[in-house]
């Protein structure tokens, strides 16, 4: 990725904050309606997204939300909750300002998909009818990937990578090890939700063990070599962790240096990894599976052999099944990669692509943005954006060359501490966008 100035780097941010949102906003004010039904399942960062912009672009469209859960909890800046830097109540998000633009929230799970039909079948055994389908169930795990974890085992030895309880969970743990413990953090092969959160996460607990329990180290175990905004990380480590020295607070094995978890022994809070089976026994262990697309994906038929669902890039169709979309997580939409902002991008290029087909008019030419902020510890952010367009003859997304940035290498100590202001800032914006 092209590295830019720190003025450039700001432009470049406001940009794609600036398209993410406006995508799809020409339609808003259209006169003409075509009405219709139109289902979204899932409300997170993509779904919650979709139902309102669909809402927003043509009144007379029935668009009702699917979602279990009362309240969403994003798993961005749930990092901060471990430090201790945020509550979790201040990452818990309702569903009446979707309400309020005209979504019907219906409090169910979605429990099957009858393409031919048209029709979705939900958990209080109703069904909904539909004439464009959204399916945005997030990530599910790969639990035999990790030998002795399972689900169950998950409740006591959390992953935190769906945030809410297990958030609270992992939190408590740190709050409750002696000073001195080991903090053991697995770190999974790639694809998978928010690529640098593991590592975030390794620097939010850093920050907390600094100030309170000092003597204590975190191991990360890595089934990568190299890993999302690496260099800047390193060096954020190397600043305030001691990184690279004999008291660092964070230790990094890559797969090369016996980093991919293999299995655990959860008696003994026990990680083996590598091919020499090497142990690693912690006080506090944070286990990340490999993930895949969310169950309700596999259940509908709209996955493939990866465990991800292939749609077309330019509308998120799904190619497995016609007037079905799929976006966010589950999606496969590289060059874009898991993150918030790109469910929230890809909503807007899926809910512009729907209401053009259901008025019958061409959708505009799609434009896809990410950002994504990183907080390494007091007052030093890091972030990286990019900007996509639509490759027509490859059906792929690609990246506007020249647009990708990273943080600068250089960046001043009054940089970083902005860009913990700008991180904030954005999760008010984006959390505001998906949910009022």
């Amino acid at each position: 990725m092209t590295q830019v100035t720190r003025r450039n780097f700001i432009k470049l941010a406001a940009a794609a904050g600036a398209a993410a949102g406006t995508v799809g906003f020409p339609h808003i004010a259209r006169a003409n309606t075509a009405g219709g039904k139109v289902v979204v399942i899932g409300g997170g960062a993509g779904g919650a997204t979709a139902a309102k912009y669909i809402k927003m672009m043509d009144a007379a469209i029935d668009v009702t939300l699917v979602e279990p859960n009362e309240h969403y909890y994003t798993c961005f800046m749930s990092n901060e909750v471990l430090s201790g830097d945020r509550t979790i109540d201040s990452i818990k998000f309702g569903y009446d300002g979707l309400a309020k633009h005209g979504v019907k929230v219906v409090k169910a799970s979605a429990d099957g998909i009858d393409p031919t039909a048209k029709t979705v079948a939900l958990s209080d055994g109703s069904s909904l009818s539909y004439d464009r389908l959204v399916v945005s169930p997030g990530i599910d795990f790969k639990w035999a990937a990790i030998e002795g974890y399972s689900a169950e085992l998950a409740e006591k030895i959390p992953h935190a990578w769906k945030a809410g309880p297990q958030t609270v969970l992992l939190r408590k743990q740190l709050e409750d090890m002696k000073d001195g413990g080991v903090v053991v953090i697995s770190a999974p092969a790639d694809p998978f939700r928010c690529p640098p959160g593991p590592y975030e996460r390794a620097s939010q607990i850093a920050s907390y063990l600094k100030k309170h329990k000092p003597k204590s180290k975190i191991i990360i175990l890595d089934a990568k070599e190299k890993f999302a905004k690496q260099g800047l990380f390193t060096a954020g480590w190397k600043e305030l962790y001691g990184f690279g020295t004999e008291n660092s607070l964070i230790d990094w094995h890559p797969v090369s240096q016996e980093g991919l978890v293999k299995r655990l022994d959860a008696a003994s809070m026990t990680v083996y990894a590598g091919e020499l089976d090497t142990a690693y026994k912690g006080d506090v262990v944070n286990l990340i599976p490999p993930q895949q697309a969310g169950k309700i994906a596999f259940t509908a038929g709209l996955t493939d052999e990866k465990g991800w669902c292939p749609v077309d890039k330019r509308t998120f169709e799904s190619k497995k099944h016609p007037a079905v979309y799929v976006i966010g997580d589950a999606s496969s939409a590289a060059q874009m990669p898991k993150s918030a902002y790109s469910a929230n991008s890809q909503a807007k290029v899926c809910a512009a692509a729907i209401v053009a087909a259901l008025q019958g008019k061409e959708m505009v030419e799609p434009a896809y943005v990410n950002t994504c902020y990183s907080i390494v510890g007091d007052d030093y952010g890091i972030s990286v954006a990019g900007v996509y367009r639509y490759d027509a003859a490859k059906n792929e997304i690609a990246s506007v060359e020249g647009s990708g940035g990273l943080s600068p290498a250089d960046a001043s100590a009054e940089d970083k501490k902005r860009e913990v202001l700008y991180a904030h800032s954005w999760f008010k914006n984006i959390t505001h966008d998906m949910f009022n």
